[in-house]
Formats: C-alpha cells, structure tokens, sequence
C-alpha cells in the first residue's frame, strides 16, 4: 500500500482549529475526487505524481468570504491616530467626508472584526475571485531546496494585479452616492487600471493622474486605463496648482506618487461631484485586501500547509497585509509563530532606513499626517522600473505591526528582483511584475537559506500582479539573458 504524503501541517504539525470570525459563501467542502494517478502498489514515480496533482488548490466559490478582516479588533493597541493637516489635532471622519464617499470614511474608522462586503462587490469578486493559490514545484526543484513554496496569484484578476480588490469596493461606495468622477494616482499603473475597471463596471468616471516616469515606461498601462473610460494626465502636469510647481521648474520632472497624490487630492477637494480614491496606505484599502489572506488560508488548508514563513513587497503595503494579516491574527493570538517579511527596494527603503513619525501622505500637504515609516514627503525616488514601489511612507498599520516587532523588512537591489522574476517566469511559467518580483528575491534566499540549514519550511508569498505589460522594464534590464 502506498505510504500517507507528509505533507506540512500534517500529524507532526496539526492545524490548529481557528474559530472563524469570518463568514465564507457555501459550507463544508466535500472532500476532492482521488487522484487519477493514484494505482494500486507503492512506487516513487507515483508519488511524484501525486504531490504534482497536488500543486493547485482549488477556487470553490465557498473559499469567498462574505467579509473583510479587520485586523484593528485584534491589536493589543490601536496605531497613532491621523492629524488634520491643519491644526494638527486628531482627525475627525467628518473632516475627510469633503475628500472621500462617506462610506469609505466610515470603513476607515471601523474597529469591528468582520465587514460584510456588500453583495454587488460580491457579484464582481466573483467574476475572478478567489484567485489560485499555486505550489511552486518547479521553483523549488530549480533552487533544490526543501522548502516549500506556495504563491497566491492576483494576477488572474481583470486587469492583473490585487488592486482590483479595492477598487471594485471604493467604486461601489461612490456610485451608491452618487459621486460623478473617483480622482487617483497610479504609480506603475495597476491601481490606475483597476479603478478605472471598478469606475466603468458601476458608472463612475475615473480621472487618473499617473507617475511621469511609468506614464512614460508603460504606455500599455496607459491604454489599459484609457479603454476602461479613463481618463489619464502626466503627473506633475500643469492642469493642478500642485503639479505646476514641479512642472514649471522641470517639464521633464520624472514625479512622485507623492506629488501625484497632491494632484489627484487638489482636484477632489475644488470639483464638485469629484471625490479622491486611494490604492495604498489607508486602513479601509489594507481591510479590502484581506480577502487574499482569507483565501489563502482555506486553500492552504485543503494542501495541508502551514506556512511558515509570509512574504510580500511592500510599497503602501495593501498587497502584503492583504495576504498577512488574517495569519497575523494567529500571531496576535499566540497559536502561531509564523514569521511575515515585507520586501521593498533598496532605492526606496521606506521601512529599512525611514524613520517613525508623522509625515504628510502627499508632497504638498494636502492629506492629513499619519504616523508611519516614511523617508520624507519631500523624498522623490529614481525612476524605478517597479513604479508602484515609489513611495515615501508605509501604510501607519504595516507601520505599528513592524513596530511591534511582529513585521520583518527587507530592501532588496533591481538586479536581484529581475534576475528573481526571469528565474519564476523559466520554472513557474508566469511574468510576475517588477513589484512582485521584489518578493520573489527574497523568497529565493528564504528558500536557499533553509537549503544551507538542511530545514523544511513552507513559504507563502503573494504574487500580486503579472508582469506582461512590463516587458520593457525586464529588457532593459538584460531581458532574462544568461552573462
């Protein structure tokens, strides 16, 4: 008879039985077919087999969660709270209800730990939701490491990248009140696309200030945004008091999502029926993400895995605490010593290297001050190929987590997360984008480090968007070729 697969989390390791605080469509799922490769009598040929059947979980609509997560109900202690930009005082929702649909403010206040999600953005979750959660079999042969390595792939949304998760939600929020026009930043463009998507699935107009150097280096990002019914302007630019400041001393300023944010802000607070959208950073667009980690953990579950380890690049910080936080919840509660590292460049090492503080979310001083990581609202990083890395702060909840020591960070170069990407796309068979890249690098020395130590250990990272629009971006930077 064919010996049981030890897989991790198997008698060794159990699962600890979680009381979910989350409520998932469907209910108990029936038990998966037995595999076609499954002959009688013993062999190492079917066991290989077997584990390669094994490779992807699958995407049952009762691995869709009816609610977010939110991880503030958990915290021993709540982070800093924001400041208004003018009298320094702690914010009031009412203060931010001129900027934002108030829906969106009060998800922001929010301290509940479920937050049901509306049945419309349900509707559109599951156009392609849940995303796949995939073992990286072939990565780990070509690094001949014991470790395991599993991905959770949002670039199976609509446009490519998580950023879908959180715009369909802010989207919705405006068409229910009736707001014209969501105003945004893009750096690399995902976020521009997925708003743009969300605007055109629920009648919102999308006016998109993108990042001079992506708005250069992805023009198919460009067309992306345009074909949803977007509409696109070079940041900074001279439509907007706060990008003629920039553009007037270099029209070739190579921008900020610091100073795009300035742009987009400026725009929502002097046009009526305009309102401001956000990608990153804030606590409602980190509460959207989850349904990655959500996902991720009952499909984890089906594999029979625990990761051990948790990685994701960082730039806000949504894509990493979508997919962390609801394991964090393990950690916060002690039953679980998973670790979390979160990737950023060593161009823009906002939790390596900046400080935590009280800073200015854009670069004019429009936006309220929150406590975060940040390298200075003034800070204008070099024209990364991974243009939605490129900014000053860190979202104030990544912030408190790293704080408490329950977050590691790490800065990785260019040539690493391009050298990583070329190395998933040749086994994987899938381009991650140059963001997700960065975790890629640091999943490769996780799993050589354990290599070097003789240790299994199971890692998860996400996969946040694919790379077929960033093509440019992997040419000049050898276009994968072998010195």
């Amino acid at each position: 008879m064919r010996p049981a697969l030890e897989l991790v989390g198997g008698p060794n390791r159990p699962i600890n039985p979680f009381p979910p605080p989350i409520p998932f469509l469907g209910t108990s799922a029936p038990a998966p077919p037995p595999s076609p490769w499954a002959p009688a009598g013993d062999g190492g040929q079917d066991n290989e087999r077997n584990v390669t059947a094994m490779r992807f979980a699958s995407r049952k609509d009762a691995d869709l969660p009816l609610a977010f997560y939110n991880i503030k109900a958990d915290l021993p202690e709540l982070p800093k709270p924001p400041l208004h930009p003018a009298t320094r005082e702690p914010l009031r929702p009412e203060d931010l209800e001129g900027l934002f649909p108030k829906g969106f403010v009060a998800q922001e206040a929010e301290t509940a730990r479920a937050v049901p999600i509306p049945d419309a953005v349900l509707e559109a979750y599951a156009v392609f939701r849940p995303t796949p959660l995939v073992e990286a079999t072939a990565l780990k042969k070509a690094l001949d490491t014991p470790a395991r390595i599993y991905y959770k792939y949002e670039g199976a949304g609509p446009v490519g990248s998580h950023k879908t998760n959180t715009a369909l939600m802010q989207a919705y929020l405006a068409s229910r009140e009736g707001v014209e026009t969501l105003a945004t930043e893009t750096g690399a463009g995902q976020w521009g696309s997925a708003l743009a998507y969300a605007g055109s699935r629920f009648g919102v107009a999308t006016r998109i200030f993108m990042v001079r150097s992506s708005y250069r280096q992805k023009p198919g990002r460009r067309t992306l945004m345009e074909m949803f019914g977007g509409r696109v302007l070079e940041s900074p630019g001279p439509t907007t008091a706060a990008g003629k400041s920039f553009y007037d001393r270099d029209p070739d300023h190579p921008g900020s999502l610091g100073i795009a944010i300035s742009e987009a802000v400026e725009v929502a607070a002097k046009t009526p029926g305009v309102k401001y959208a956000l990608g990153s950073v804030l606590d409602a667009v980190l509460l959207h993400q989850t349904v990655i980690g959500l996902e991720a953990e009952k499909q984890m579950a089906e594999l029979g895995a625990v990761p051990d380890t948790i990685v994701g690049c960082v730039g806000g910080g949504s894509n990493f605490a979508g997919l962390a936080f609801p394991f964090v919840r393990h950690r916060l509660r002690r039953d679980r010593a998973t670790r979390f590292l979160a990737v950023e460049p060593e161009a823009c090492p906002t939790l390596t290297r900046g400080g935590l503080r009280y800073d200015f979310g854009d670069s004019a001083g429009l936006t309220p001050l929150l406590h975060m990581h940040t390298l200075g609202a003034e800070f204008v990083p070099p024209p990364l190929h991974a243009g939605g890395l490129r900014y000053h702060g860190m979202a104030p909840l990544v912030s408190h987590l790293a704080a408490l020591g329950l977050v590691e960070a790490k800065a990785v170069s260019e040539k690493a997360v391009f050298d990583a990407g070329v190395l998933f796309m040749r086994t994987e068979g899938v381009l991650p984008a140059p963001e997700s890249a960065h975790a890629i690098a640091a999943v490769v020395d996780e799993a050589l480090a354990a290599k070097r130590a003789g240790r299994p250990e199971s890692i998860l990272f996400n996969l946040s968007g694919h790379g077929f629009l960033d093509l440019a971006a992997y040419a000049k930077n050898g276009n994968g070729r072998t010195p």
